[in-house]
């Protein structure tokens, strides 16, 4: 991937007035707030995956591909960062696949007693199925916490398949024997609902009972396939080191996402210091908590606009609407070969059409 990035120039048969283009802009901002989305659900060698598509299914560029976090499903995890007013100004050019894992979209049948759920390896190897079905040679992968881990496991196991990686609260360590002694203790301690909630929020959030707390608290507690989402919960602590490294472990552009105060912010950094420093950018969000894609979606989504348009998706003329609306300055450092060599701030104000750091250099950004 070369250093730099040429702007890429759109044309039209018949070129719209500036009044024109932009009400046509504002309508299919509108049709994506309103899009529901096509439920699938898509047989895989093992076992079948709900899916949840948005947009036109044009396979001439990469799919966004989304998996969530435990104790989350699609829709709960996703739905307020890819309904953002100013994320219609990226979806709108790419289609959209939310996948579940098994059992854990919202009123799915409660699994029986003795039923043996599949490893996040396994879980990972279904996602090709759901590629071959859509007719989608690439994607552009979005994970969450277990759902990160998940999407890591494909694009090492399948790299011709993923383009780049947004990895939000990602923990490549399998649990170790302290860890699992805390695990064991706090099962007996906690109910399975509080475990959960100490997995998605910081202590920050718990203990000042947040709105949203109380109401994935309640949204699990009450969960018809409450089952389902513990047997996710022991896969999760079970799973496989991943051992990252920083010569073979992705090749595509990797964007690691945490909160500062999140329950797994030292996972990130640790992660970060092992991934390669010429493709990776690293984003800590300040009050954030522990999921920033719900709590600062406006920051994550200026985060993963550059993030696309360092990828050359996105000509520097489709982002002045977007760049206009943001004036919020971004304090960043790179490193050029892993040793940080300048720093400077991104400002995002009224100039629009700012390039973005290269992929060649690790971003870290603190917002």
């Amino acid at each position: 991937m070369t250093t730099e990035m040429q702007e890429i120039a759109i044309t039209e048969e018949k070129p719209l007035l500036t009044g024109q283009a932009e009400a046509k802009d504002a309508e299919a901002a509108a049709r994506i707030l309103l899009d529901q989305g096509q439920e699938h659900s898509i047989e895989t060698p093992h076992g079948v995956l709900h899916v949840t598509l948005h947009g036109t299914r044009t396979t001439r560029r990469p799919a966004i591909l989304t998996f969530h976090d435990v104790g989350l499903d699609s829709k709960s995890c996703f739905s307020p960062l890819f309904k953002f007013e100013e994320m219609q100004e990226i979806v709108k050019n790419f289609t959209l696949i939310h996948v579940d894992a098994p059992g854990q979209e919202e009123g799915a049948a409660a699994y029986p007693v003795g039923y043996q759920y599949p490893s996040m390896d396994t879980v990972a190897e279904m996602i090709p199925a759901v590629l071959q079905f859509f007719n989608f040679r690439t994607v552009i992968g979005v994970g969450v916490g277990a759902g990160a881990y998940i999407l890591s496991r494909f694009a090492i196991a399948n790299p011709d398949s993923v383009e780049g990686l947004v990895l939000v609260n990602i923990d490549t360590n399998a649990r170790g024997w302290i860890d699992w002694a805390a695990q064991k203790l706090s099962s007996v301690t906690s109910s399975l609902t509080e475990q959960i909630l100490s997995h998605l929020f910081s202590q920050e959030e718990l203990s000042s009972n947040t709105d949203l707390v109380q109401s994935h608290r309640e949204r699990i507690s009450k969960a018809s396939n409450l089952i389902n989402i513990e047997l996710l919960w022991k896969t999760y602590n079970s799973r496989r080191d991943l051992n990252v490294d920083r010569n073979s472990t992705f090749k595509c552009p990797v964007m690691l996402v945490v909160g500062d105060q999140a329950p797994y912010e030292e996972a990130a950094v640790e992660c970060n210091s092992k991934m390669d420093p010429t493709t990776t950018s690293f984003l800590k969000m300040a009050d954030a908590g522990g999921l920033p894609q719900l709590t600062q979606p406006a920051k994550l989504t200026e985060a993963f606009k550059y993030f696309i348009q360092g990828m050359g998706y996105m000509a520097s003329s489709c982002m002045t609407r977007l760049s206009r609306s943001r004036t919020t300055s971004l304090s960043s450092s790179y490193s050029m070969d892993g040793s940080r060599s300048r720093s400077r701030t991104l400002s995002q104000g009224s100039q629009g059409g700012q390039m973005p750091p290269s992929p060649s250099q690790t971003m870290e950004v603190s917002c």
